[in-house]
């Protein structure tokens, strides 16, 4: 009965470590994947929620802005425009 009970003081440290230690290592890789992405082609502008499973979005690319509805069926394009112009 001892044995068991000194594997398990020796074991649980260990896997506590070891969860530890991944979530480091996935936070530590998630951050320099996000470092070595160049500049992106899309930008979410603007979201709108309209219902329960229901949302607006303005994304703007490459010079446009696309109004689409995300829902649970998945995205529709409503309408699309040129790009607006922020004035300072």
């Amino acid at each position: 009965m001892l044995f068991y009970i000194l594997k398990l003081l020796v074991i649980l440290p260990l896997i506590g470590a070891l969860a530890w230690g991944s979530l480091w290592l996935a936070r530590k890789a998630r951050t320099r994947i996000a470092a070595t992405q160049g500049p992106r082609a899309a930008r979410i502008v603007e979201t709108q929620m309209l219902g329960p499973g229901l949302r607006l979005a303005v994304i703007e690319f490459h010079g446009r802005e696309i109004l689409v509805s995300a829902g649970k069926g998945g995205f529709t394009r409503l309408a699309e425009a040129p790009a607006r112009t922020v004035e300072p």
